[in-house]
């Protein structure tokens, strides 16, 4: 049997795919998902996937043709129960809003950054017209509790001050979760478009140096960092202030997600090679 040529295309994208797994596959290991476990997944998601694509096209039979699952597997994922519980996302959405709505209401902000809040105030801005302005079914001290239990919120004399402009916080879990899925599958999703389009349509864009000091790695991660927080509180500010104007119309029902990341490792031998960027 002939050895797949590594240079071919179907080569590429298979070293492709290796890459970016390897991450996944360690964050699998240590949650104890198996490989036998992963394989059901990866069936599921793709039955999921195609009828997606096939719309109304997905009968078993094509779906089986498609994506090489058996028909027996394919017929019970599709009549199997596919509910998923919102409760942490709905969680997540409200936390998210709330944080948000902090950094760029002007209600909630004084020169740009958000106002230290009274827990309660008989008129002008406090915490409790905070929540309730996001919404009215979920009580002012159970965001406050979760805020301040994630340390990104703190409650002293009754005056409420947000301490981090982020929102996961150290001791939840199910939001890291969240953000690992969201944030990742969002990100894939846009580079999966841009490989599969003539031409490209989502920004997806990185800058990569090596043959540095780890001081100057460092410097480099301080300065990406500021600049990223800037941006992103320059398009929270400016989605809110679009969300306010559109929310009300019929045609708002799209959604976007802007992110940033750094990542930093230190080189093996073999790695090191000329520095360069990409425009991806």
């Amino acid at each position: 049997m002939a050895a797949r040529d590594p240079f071919s295309r179907s080569g590429l994208f298979e070293r492709a795919v290796r890459r970016i797994l390897r991450p996944l596959v360690r964050a699998l290991i240590a949650q104890g998902v198996t490989a036998p476990a992963l394989y059901r997944i990866v069936k599921q998601t793709y039955v999921e996937v195609a009828v997606d694509d096939l719309g109304d096209a997905a009968t078993d039979s094509r779906v089986n043709v498609v994506t090489g699952v058996h028909r027996r597997d394919v017929k019970e994922f599709r009549t199997g129960d596919q509910s998923d519980s919102n409760e942490t996302q709905r969680k997540v959405s409200i936390l998210l809003t709330v944080v948000g709505r902090w950094m760029s209401d002007p209600m909630f902000t004084e020169n740009g950054r958000p106002r230290v809040l009274p827990r309660f105030a008989a008129d002008g801005p406090s915490f409790e017209t905070l929540v309730q302005s996001v919404s009215r079914d979920i009580r002012p001290r159970t965001v406050l509790d979760e805020l301040t239990r994630q340390g990104i919120a703190e409650l002293e004399d009754d005056m409420v001050r947000l301490l981090s402009e982020g929102l996961v916080g150290s001791a939840d879990t199910d939001q890291k979760l969240h953000f690992f899925a969201f944030n990742l599958g969002d990100h894939m999703q846009a580079a999966v478009d841009n490989l599969l389009s003539d031409a490209p349509e989502f920004l997806e864009r990185a800058v990569f140096y090596n043959n540095l000091e780890a001081s100057s790695v460092a410097a480099i991660e301080a300065e990406a960092r500021r600049l990223s927080q800037d941006g992103l509180k320059r398009i929270n500010t400016l989605a809110a202030g679009k969300q306010a104007e559109d929310k009300s119309k019929p045609t708002a029902h799209h959604r976007f997600r802007f992110g940033v990341f750094f990542y930093r490792e230190e080189e093996d031998a073999g790695t090191k090679g000329t520095s360069t960027d990409d425009d991806g």
